[in-house]
């Protein structure tokens, strides 16, 4: 460690501190009586400066806190530039008349636009759990920005599809879900999924489930004919 602090205020304070009894034992310190009056004069001008620096810090504080006041009550402030537009929009709404915008030289509301319903889950994916029960995996591609989208689950037992005999047996907020009510020997079964945020719905899926013996183990064959092997 040095003898002089790191900081450019510590090696202020050090010399300070040193200056005047190094001025006193100048000759029994081997130092030059004139060296050490400049070392005074140059530390005068460092606390100096440095206090200057200071008062500019505090004075670029205080200018930029009231630059930030003076925006916010030009802009946010009681009847200020804000609560005009906000006039102005209202006065345009109530008089129907979009000229207003013009007259005023700011843009009209944009219209809201239409939210596309959900889209169609694809690409099913079935695993056999060891309880028996169906693992359903499944991709959906919805609409940019939207949220809440929960996927209805329906099934159908023995049948082909065509939309008629589903029972809804439960939904999902997240893109699977496990089907732990389906009968003993049921196939094939039909899987209906649709994807629903708030009163929109999307157009709904069915998958073919086919149960079959191809090999060793339990296989699951779905509607593409892909077969996935689950142990047994």
């Amino acid at each position: 460690m040095g003898v002089v602090p790191d900081t450019r205020i510590g090696k202020i304070e050090f010399y300070e501190a040193h200056v005047a009894p190094w001025t006193a034992n100048a000759a029994a310190i081997g130092l030059d009586a004139a060296d050490v009056a400049n070392l005074a004069t140059l530390t005068s001008d460092a606390r100096d400066a440095y206090n200057a620096a200071e008062a500019a810090r505090l004075a670029a504080r205080a200018a930029t806190l009231a630059f930030y006041d003076a925006v916010r009550a030009m802009h946010s402030g009681a009847g200020a530039g804000q609560d005009m537009i906000d006039t102005i929009r209202n006065h345009a709404r109530v008089k129907n008349d979009s000229n207003v915008y013009v007259l005023a030289q700011i843009p009209a509301p944009a219209t809201p636009g239409v939210t596309p319903p959900p889209g169609t889950p694809f690409d099913l994916r079935i695993g056999l759990l060891q309880t028996g029960a169906l693992e359903l995996k499944w991709k959906c591609n919805n609409p940019a920005g939207t949220q809440g989208t929960i996927y209805e689950v329906r099934r159908q037992i023995g049948g082909a599809g065509g939309g008629a005999g589903f029972t809804f047996i439960g939904a999902s907020g997240s893109r699977g879900f496990t089907d732990d009510t389906l009968p003993t020997g049921s196939a094939p079964i039909v899987y209906q999924i649709t994807a629903v945020r708030s009163t929109a719905r999307g157009n709904p899926a069915q998958f073919i489930v086919n149960f079959g013996t191809a090999g060793p183990g339990i296989t699951v064959t779905d509607v593409t004919g892909r077969e996935v092997k689950m142990a047994a």
